[in-house]
């Protein structure tokens, strides 16, 4: 944990490179600051998927328009002017990533931030040890 989930509409394959996308936010992610300078989120942990939606439909229906939402997925315990500040760098790279296509066609971004304690949390990882923090 933390995962950032991007479901998206499938018309933006041609026109978009998800896998750049991602690798940015997962930087972007690896990026933040606590108010201590400690690095946010785990390196092994963190993140970033990227689904295409083929089957959709957005707004009307009358245009070729196309959405993308961003869900990101972390435990409790971060201070909300800390959340804020991952949401808004989230945003600004996203915004960025799609600038160009913001000029082209109709198009959607939503980013949520979820956050709590798990029910129920199980892990099997052997990747920790390659980034020991």
């Amino acid at each position: 944990m933390p995962h950032l989930v991007i479901l998206y509409t499938a018309n933006l394959d041609a026109q978009s490179d998800m896998k750049g996308l991602c690798r940015d936010l997962c930087d972007t992610m690896l990026d933040q600051r606590d108010e201590v300078g400690e690095q946010v989120f785990p390196t092994a942990g963190t993140r970033v998927l990227a689904y295409p939606a083929p089957h959709y439909a957005v707004a009307d229906g009358q245009g070729d328009y196309a959405f993308v939402y961003l869900n990101l997925r972390m435990t409790s315990g971060r201070s909300g002017s800390v959340k804020e500040q991952i949401g808004q760098a989230l945003l600004a790279r996203t915004k960025a990533h799609f600038a160009a296509l913001f000029d082209q066609r109709h198009l959607g971004l939503t980013l949520q931030i979820d956050e709590g304690a798990e029910s129920f949390n199980a892990r099997h990882n052997n990747m920790y040890s390659l980034f020991a923090q």
